[in-house]
């Protein structure tokens, strides 16, 4: 059987009714292409270009932005007039005093104690908090007796404790446990000096906290690349150095300089044993001179340059271990300085070339 096209005529529009019993038919006037690429245009003809060069740029307003600003400015130089005026301040004595021999002996001391005690106690700290996290139930629960007695009782009582240890053991010895061989005996008072206790009461208190940094910091990072790492044969140990450590040290850095800010301001409580660091060596001078209140200013002062001074390590060590947990790392300030004021020749250049 063939089959035969046959074609449909489409009849024309019926015109529009204007009204009831009369219509008109109107001619069509000429269509328009549409803009920016209509129905009407062409498949992939772009539409035309808008024209923003007589637009004007109106910035955001913040209004409450610059009241709080303002607010807080004239706060700031309020304090700062009443300190440049209230001769209550003494800053003559103040800088008199700064940078004495016996204050700078002082800050030295600071400084030792500080540099001792934080090394000494995030070694320790590392060591119980790897205890921690072992699977052995000895080492487990060592470590969590020493973190739960040194940060359970305060860091004076410790000093005190260590300090008169002689009161408790005549003797220290090392030898054979359980026999009477002995291969080093000292006086207990002897070996334990003020110095010594300063030593064991801060690096024992900054073990305690130190290990519980660094544990939260090894498990911050995803078990699934040590899994990965084991599986490609990587063996444990660089695993722990080259894996885990470097993402580890993201979450343990600001804590762990927190620390050591604190350990710098926690060696005043040294003064207790009569130690000449920073504080007590202030004291001692205010106590003859009766000069208090600038020298505690003195103090003051040279604790906010040993924190400022850490605040900038910090800065750098944390942006050195971004690297590869931020696209680009952040501009340091000097980089930041650097940009602004290439910015705003630029921009000076070009409106005097207007």
């Amino acid at each position: 059987m063939s089959s035969t096209a046959t074609t449909v005529a489409q009849s024309a529009p019926e015109p529009v009714s204007a009204g009831a019993g009369t219509s008109t038919t109107e001619a069509p006037g000429p269509v328009s292409a549409p803009e920016n690429g209509g129905a009407g245009s062409a498949p992939g003809t772009p539409g035309p270009a808008t024209d923003y060069a007589d637009y004007r740029v109106v910035p955001a307003r913040h209004p409450w932005r610059w009241v709080g600003t303002a607010v807080v400015g004239l706060g700031v130089l309020g304090i700062a007039w009443s300190l440049a005026t209230n001769p209550r301040w003494e800053w003559g004595v103040v800088a008199q005093w700064f940078t004495a021999k016996s204050i700078v002996d002082g800050l030295l001391e600071t400084l030792k104690l500080t540099a001792i005690s934080g090394a000494l106690g995030f070694v320790l700290g590392f060591v119980l908090a790897l205890m921690r996290l072992s699977a052995s139930p000895l080492l487990l629960s060592v470590s969590w007796t020493f973190s739960w007695i040194f940060r359970s009782t305060p860091l004076l009582v410790q000093m005190l404790l260590w300090y008169n240890l002689g009161y408790l053991y005549e003797k220290i010895s090392l030898g054979l446990p359980f026999t009477d061989v002995r291969f080093f005996e000292v006086q207990t008072t002897t070996l334990i000096s003020q110095f010594a206790a300063a030593v064991l009461g801060l690096t024992l208190n900054q073990a305690a906290y130190s290990a519980e940094i660094i544990r939260g910091g090894i498990l911050s990072v995803d078990q699934g690349q040590l899994e990965a790492a084991a599986a490609l044969g990587i063996p444990a140990w660089r695993r722990s150095t080259r894996i885990v450590l470097p993402q580890a040290m993201r979450a343990i850095l600001p804590t762990a300089f927190n620390e050591i800010i604190g350990l710098v301001k926690g060696t005043s409580i040294v003064y207790v044993l009569a130690y000449s660091e920073l504080f007590y060596t202030v004291q001692v001078i205010y106590n003859r001179t009766q000069q208090v209140l600038p020298l505690l200013l003195v103090a003051t002062l040279w604790y906010v340059v040993i924190t400022s001074v850490l605040s900038v390590f910090q800065y750098y060590i944390e942006r050195h271990y971004s690297r590869g947990a931020v696209r680009s790392l952040p501009l340091t300030p000097l980089q930041k300085a650097r940009k602004f004021l290439s910015t705003h020749a630029t921009d000076t250049r070009a409106k005097g070339l207007r």
